[in-house]
């Protein structure tokens, strides 16, 4: 008789540790929608996100171009003249600046003497790396970040 009643007690305890294991899990149901609503807060950030990367990009061919812009002008204030076609913006590392990058894109910036509205062009082509465009792909020149920076004045 004893052996039933310890036997039933242990089945009982077992039954109860099993409802509390079960109560303390999540049901995939649970599972499901906590990875849904993951999953638009995510597709909800990459949309709102999605131009910023190229927004930030134009700004720092924006500021280098200024920079080099900069750079070009105290050359010609020490040399009495600008950089050649051939010498391009490379003379100007590293007395003028420390290194000469590239764009945000990774290529090269142009350099042009006599440019077309001045006395040189400092051009980034923009992500596509051709002349023309719009949006992301449009071009900047030193005149256009000296015409924009006029304006704000």
């Amino acid at each position: 008789m004893r052996s039933s009643r310890s036997e039933k007690r242990e089945v009982r305890s077992e039954k109860k540790s099993f409802a509390r294991r079960r109560r303390r899990a999540f049901t995939l149901v649970e599972i499901m929608i906590v990875v849904v609503i993951i999953g638009l807060m995510a597709g909800i950030i990459t949309y709102a996100t999605t131009g910023m990367l190229d927004k930030a990009k134009r700004k720092r061919a924006v500021s280098d171009i200024v920079s080099l812009s900069g750079a070009v002008d105290l050359f010609y204030g020490d040399r009495g003249k600008y950089p050649s076609n051939q010498e391009g913006l490379a003379v100007l590392a590293p007395q003028y600046i420390k290194v000469l990058q590239n764009d945000p894109w990774g290529r090269p910036y142009q350099y042009v003497q006599p440019g077309r509205s001045g006395a040189y062009d400092i051009i980034c082509y923009g992500a596509d790396g051709r002349e023309g465009g719009s949006g992301a792909d449009a071009d900047i020149t030193n005149s256009d970040v000296e015409v924009t920076s006029a304006a704000k004045k």
